[in-house]
């Protein structure tokens, strides 16, 4: 079922029952719509002691998921000026910056400078998950006031959906509780790794 029409019915009841939040995580948006519902959420719920952390889900491989226009796209490159901690994967680090993407051309310095790009529309901790290394999955970690570095973990099986929400959903959850960033993304690229080596 399509929740677009009851998003906004939760963020009034919400504000009434004067609820606060240490962090507001967001994921895969459906729809123009439901990007606006969640901007103003931020605006209504977002607090000094609110970390806003927002997983851009948009596309892989290259390309915008079927369901992502032009205008989505547009939509949440707004919507990611709001994050404190931003996650994209590399698809989604390109379109959020109008960067070519060309992975088999990319060296350090190009996912460094891609980092930084992103870094100016105002996020403090950056993770670039999931990019392809060889016989490793490379995360690109940017935090305000230290130099962009990696942190890889050894490939293991296929490239699995949802991986993505797991590693957001423990950067998050470590965020609200002031996790050291890096030991927070090695925490959720070996969590990833435990999970599809079960899976597989």
């Amino acid at each position: 079922e399509d929740y677009t029409a009851k998003m906004q019915e939760y963020n009034n009841k919400w504000k009434k029952l004067h609820l606060s939040f240490k962090g507001i995580l967001s994921g895969f948006l459906g729809s123009k719509e439901q990007i606006d519902i969640v901007r103003t959420f931020i605006e209504d719920f977002k607090t000094e002691d609110t970390l806003v952390i927002i997983d851009p889900v948009m596309g892989e491989n290259g390309k915008p998921y079927p369901t992502y226009t032009l205008e989505m796209c547009q939509e949440m490159k707004r919507l990611v000026q709001y994050a404190d901690v931003l996650t994209p994967n590399l698809t989604e680090a390109c379109i959020l910056t109008d960067t070519p993407y060309a992975p088999e051309t990319f060296t350090k310095k190009d996912y460094f400078a891609l980092i930084t790009k992103l870094s100016e529309k105002g996020a403090k901790k950056i993770v670039i998950t999931g990019i392809e290394m060889g016989d490793y999955i490379g995360n690109i970690v940017y935090e305000a006031g230290k130099k962009p570095h990696i942190i890889k973990e050894r490939r293991v099986g296929n490239v699995r959906s949802g991986t993505g929400d797991i590693f957001s959903s423990i950067i998050a959850a470590d965020a609200v509780h002031n996790v050291d960033f890096d030991k927070s993304v090695r925490k959720a690229s070996r969590f990833v790794k435990e999970c599809i080596a079960v899976t597989e």
